[in-house]
């Protein structure tokens, strides 16, 4: 498959480049710094946020402790 670098637009192969679709390390490592300095942006959420509203596990009437805690009930040192 032919491509051109996102970075210096040059042609590349994907069958011949290992750095595919980059030309090079340089490139790659250039794409790599920009998304570290956030000059590249997620324009929209990548996850549909009511979604997770509606998949809530905690419920409403319980803290978020009491509705994560995963401790053993407490038993009498007298029950059997």
């Amino acid at each position: 498959m032919e491509w051109h670098c996102p970075i210096c637009r040059k042609a590349t192969d994907s069958t011949k480049d290992s750095d595919f679709p980059f030309c090079s390390e340089r490139c790659r490592l250039t794409d790599l710094g920009n998304w570290a300095s956030e000059k590249y942006k997620v324009s929209e959420p990548a996850t549909d946020e009511s979604l997770s509203e509606s998949h809530e596990t905690t419920p409403r009437n319980k803290t978020p402790h009491e509705a994560t805690s995963h401790e053993a009930p407490q038993r009498d040192e007298h029950e059997n």
